[in-house]
């Protein structure tokens, strides 16, 4: 049996999510049991739950997501959350950023494939990319770190009255009690837990919300981590 045929038929709640592009998302859970598992950008055993811990966990971040606006989404892998975020709001201009090149290469096919015009992918690290990309509305992250250093790649990428918004699971006050000293350092004003989802994924999706003021923080601090990163390559590379 291929992982392809492990893959469940799309649960009634995708059709009300995903809406006219329910077949798009179905074929691009189909792409992530075969080419995703065979590329190792996910778990063979994850096939079995593609839909409701994975594109739907993720689709339904576009309830706190404003009208409109720019997205980057920050360690995007195999395109969790942005490519089901971008399959049910056409209307946001999405940035899927991912440092791996076979990674970023599996996206690329996949923004292709659906026709996804409003999706960009770029590869780098955040801190990489600081002053070629520009600032954003909001950034998206899922499973990438702790909130603490997860802060440091994402709110410099952000525009003044930002805000990032990371799925997190039942470890999101904890993470975000640990973590307010790093944020307010990086100019946070405002931060929330919220769930989202509710009728469609059970549990619904947790997200922390981060929101900063006019001066977005941490820019200076991750030129530097960039910098240095840049020179650590080009000593292994002699």
């Amino acid at each position: 049996m291929t992982d392809v045929e492990e893959l469940p038929p799309a649960p009634d709640e995708a059709r009300t999510v995903f809406g006219e592009r329910l077949p798009d998302a179905v074929r691009y859970a189909e792409l992530l049991a075969d080419a995703g598992v065979r590329r190792g950008l996910i778990g063979p055993r994850e096939v079995p739950r593609l839909w409701t811990r994975h594109l739907l966990n993720c689709a339904v971040l576009s309830e706190a997501v404003p009208e409109g606006v720019s997205v980057c989404d920050v360690g995007s892998g195999a395109g969790l959350p942005g490519i089901p975020l971008a399959l049910v709001r056409p209307d946001l201009r999405i940035t899927l950023l991912e440092p791996l090149l076979r990674r970023t290469t599996f996206l690329q096919e996949v923004v292709e494939l659906l026709g996804l015009e409003h999706v960009t992918v770029v590869r780098g690290r955040a801190e990489e990319v600081l002053g070629t990309l520009t600032p954003v509305h909001v950034v998206t992250a899922r499973a990438v770190a702790p909130l603490d250093r997860l802060a440091g790649w994402g709110v410099p990428l952000l525009r003044p009255y930002g805000e990032m918004l990371a799925l997190k699971g039942d470890t999101a006050e904890e993470e975000l009690k640990a973590a307010r000293a790093a944020l307010g350092k990086l100019g946070v004003v405002e931060t929330s837990v919220l769930q989202v989802g509710t009728g469609v994924v059970d549990p619904p999706s947790t997200l922390v919300r981060v929101e900063v003021g006019e001066s977005p923080g941490g820019v200076r601090f991750a030129a530097k981590r960039a910098k240095a990163a840049r020179a650590g390559r080009s000593r292994r590379r002699r």
